[in-house]
């Protein structure tokens, strides 16, 4: 029989700020648990989905109302019992991981995917004045990541994107505008950042909106972030995107997680990978979804000032497991 061991919030300080349009963070509150069948621990981590009103404290009680009910504690059931989050997340990959030591089969295997190779990840360019903004993606493409995200609010975004790219003139780029853009002619902005060498936007306009996009002939594929969170949102939102960014959190788990790749594969979107600021424990199962992604956004861990000891390493560009 498989129980909770513990559940408890971490606190991690950012390197400098990550700043989006909705504000600006200089550290993460993650929640963290164990479960164990009695010999063996298995661990996960969930960051809170904070424009869902989730919080680090709620979604620890969250895990502990799950645990103390009379029901098996199992990945099927949490699909049946839990909401869509960061809790179920964090239970969802507690539970993989110890199904992991238990059969002694690696993670890839038991979930269907290819063995894990490096990747190359996106790194994240905070929205700031241009002018920093150039001086980040410089800063970045001298480390070696040759793909970069650049958040957006809304307001002077052309002159940020035209910066970034006189700071990284080789970079690829794709643009989070974090809902930001629904007062943007949308088909004008695509049509300017095309040129400047963009290769993909993400969430334009704010999730419930979506109409707003249906007949827009975007020169760039629009993505699909907080539109998008399980399966089933998958009808709704295929006509107005090309592409949708998984994320573990708003999934609730590597399980749905799954079902979500091949619910939008199988309507033709592209598919990324992403993940919210959190440690190396937090992105372990993304990682390995992230090896069937069209992209990769998995620099969480490389933005905070420590990670957890074993991390993974990020060198090059790319994401790779700990040696």
């Amino acid at each position: 029989m498989i129980t909770l061991k513990t559940v408890r919030v971490e606190r991690f300080a950012v390197d400098g700020s990550f700043i989006i349009s909705r504000g600006a963070k200089t550290e993460v509150d993650v929640v963290y648990c164990e479960v164990t069948d009695g010999t063996l621990v298995g661990r996960g981590e969930g960051t809170p989905i904070y424009y869902e009103g989730e919080t680090a404290e709620l979604c620890a009680d969250a895990i502990e109302t799950r645990a103390s009910q009379n029901r098996p504690l199992t990945r099927e059931d949490l699909l049946q019992t839990m909401m869509e989050g960061a809790a179920r997340n964090a239970l969802d990959a507690a539970l993989w991981d110890l199904e992991v030591r238990m059969t002694g089969t690696p993670l890839w295997k038991l979930a269907g995917l290819p063995e894990p190779e490096p990747l190359v990840t996106a790194y994240t360019i905070s929205l700031n004045d241009p002018a920093t903004m150039q001086a980040d993606a410089k800063s970045a493409a001298a480390k070696g990541y040759p793909l970069l995200k650049l958040k957006m609010d809304g307001e002077a975004d052309l002159e940020r994107v035209t910066a970034v790219r006189l700071g990284a003139p080789d970079a690829r780029l794709i643009i989070d505008a974090n809902e930001a853009w629904g007062d943007i002619d949308i088909e004008e902005m695509t049509s300017e950042l095309k040129i400047l060498g963009v290769e993909l936007i993400e969430q334009p306009v704010a999730a419930g909106l979506e109409d707003n996009l249906e007949g827009v002939m975007s020169s760039l594929p629009l993505c699909a972030d907080e539109s998008c969170h399980v399966a089933e949102d998958i009808e709704r939102i295929a006509s107005r995107f090309q592409a949708v960014n998984i994320k573990l959190d708003k999934a609730g788990g590597l399980t749905e997680a799954l079902r979500l790749s091949e619910a939008a594969k199988a309507r033709g979107l592209k598919t990324m990978v992403g993940c919210m600021l959190s440690s190396s424990l937090g992105i372990h199962p993304a990682f390995h979804l992230a090896q069937t992604a069209d992209w990769v956004d998995l620099d969480g861990p490389a933005l905070l000032a420590d990670d957890r000891i074993g991390g993974f390493r990020f060198e090059g560009g790319k994401i790779s497991l700990p040696r």
